[in-house]
């Protein structure tokens, strides 16, 4: 039975009724958007734009944060992770320099923010945190860069080892929970982002220490389930899948790909072949999974659903793989029976059939364009890829992709994109910015 992208989008909305799946469909409520592949539903953003063109609004956001911006009603919530105070002697455990890591030598506010989608204006700001960081990240990173989540009532940010917080959309604290204390490979930081399903909200706890995925309540905050897991560290944020009317949570692993009954966290499958040190998270459609991973070796992943029980390592369930210009740091993107997926971080990209893996043309070289951390997203048969210098490449989305666009802005981009309506939203390191027609 096909994978039931309706039924998905109005678990996102918290209710099953075409209602409310209305609501979700016309927001960007998580990382990855409506349908958790990136792709937004019945937008039209602006192909063009210049610092001088098509900017509706720029606001200039406190601290650093690389989560992306999520959009509910007349909203955007971003999270934020800004140093105060006299500089300490730094908590990071690994000397500076090791492995790309970076100390961490001020106290930090961790918080929420709500700024109006009109005009930008700050709404409200809540610090729902403040500490001396244990671990800084790697020097591209942030202490902010799980991104929140929002049913339209209340919105979930998560910051790792500094805590798990519901809120209401109009900034009231309502219940936090520490999960721990999280040790990652490297000292390069956090970033796995939650997501929320119905009245069950989820987290990936993948470090060197003893790693776990955790089912919360949403209303209350209180574990449904919890279950080891024999990962390392990792950065992929979890995501559901309904099948068969049955909703399955599905993490990408170093050692295994695993799908969960979300009911009950018992293993349903699990898959093995994918690489140390995975960043990307899997999307999922037409009743297959989509992992990758791209370090020390080079895997991609198509895995059938359809009767999925137990190891499916190496079986017919894998329909199929490739090992060239695989995902690392962007997550695929899914749009109908296309999937797109960045090599590595550069500004190489596939286009595939989904169902069969059959080049769709296949490598496409991106023309000024850089390192990408963001993941790309797409709208209105249109895909969009930004990289870390400020260069957003829009493609047509068709066999042979054209270069519709190249438009660069003067900041640093590693916060993936939202899209609703006719609106793109891009947070840099500096500005969160509204890019709609002027």
């Amino acid at each position: 039975m096909k994978y039931v992208a309706f039924a998905l989008i109005a678990a996102l909305a918290g209710s099953t009724s075409a209602g409310e799946s209305s609501k979700s469909k016309a927001n960007w409520p998580q990382w990855r958007g409506p349908l958790g592949t990136g792709a937004a539903v019945d937008a039209n953003p602006p192909i063009e734009w210049s610092p001088a063109k098509n900017i509706r609004w720029k606001t200039a956001l406190p601290g650093k944060g690389h989560a992306t911006p999520i959009v509910w009603g007349d909203r955007v919530f971003v999270t934020t992770a800004s140093p105060v105070g006299d500089a300490l002697k730094p908590r990071f455990s690994t000397a500076p320099g090791t492995h790309d890591g970076v100390p961490v030598t001020h106290r930090h506010e961790f918080a929420v923010l709500a700024l109006s989608r009109k005009n930008g204006k700050e709404l409200w700001r809540r610090t729902v945190h403040k500490t001396l960081p244990h671990e800084g990240g790697h020097y591209t990173g942030s202490l902010a860069s799980s991104s929140p989540v929002t049913d339209g009532e209340h919105v979930y940010a998560f910051f790792g080892t500094h805590g798990l917080y519901c809120l209401t959309v109009d900034g009231e604290l309502k219940w936090s929970r520490e999960l721990g204390e999280m040790q990652t490979k490297h000292g390069h930081g956090e970033g796995a982002s939650p997501v929320l399903y119905g009245e069950t909200l989820v987290v990936n706890w993948d470090h060197e220490g003893e790693s776990f995925v955790s089912a919360l309540d949403k209303r209350t905050g209180e574990p449904r389930w919890k279950v080891k897991r024999d990962e390392k560290t990792s950065w992929s944020s979890p995501i559901v899948v309904e099948h068969n009317r049955k909703p399955q949570l599905i993490v990408n692993g170093t050692n295994r790909i695993l799908s969960y009954d979300l009911a009950t966290g018992k293993i349903i499958w699990e898959c093995g072949g994918l690489s140390n040190n995975i960043v990307a998270s899997p999307v999922a459609g037409d009743g297959l999974v989509f992992a990758g991973s791209s370090y020390e070796k080079k895997a991609i992943l198509a895995i059938r659903l359809d009767g999925a029980e137990k190891d499916i390592t190496g079986t017919g369930h894998v329909v199929w793989s490739r090992t060239r210009a695989t995902p690392y740091v962007p997550s695929p993107l899914l749009v109908g029976d296309s999937l797109y997926y960045l090599a590595h971080y550069q500004g190489i990209i596939s286009r595939v059939n989904a169902r069969s893996g059959d080049d769709q043309p296949g490598l496409l070289r991106l023309p000024g364009i850089g390192d990408v951390y963001a993941s790309p997203v797409a709208a209105s048969s249109r895909v969009y890829i930004t990289d870390l210098d400020g260069a957003t490449i829009v493609l047509s989305d068709e066999d042979s992709p054209r270069v519709l666009a190249v438009n660069r802005l003067n900041d640093r981009f590693s916060a993936s994109a939202a899209i609703v309506g006719g609106e793109l939203y891009l947070r840099g390191e500096r500005n969160l910015y509204c890019i709609a027609v002027d």
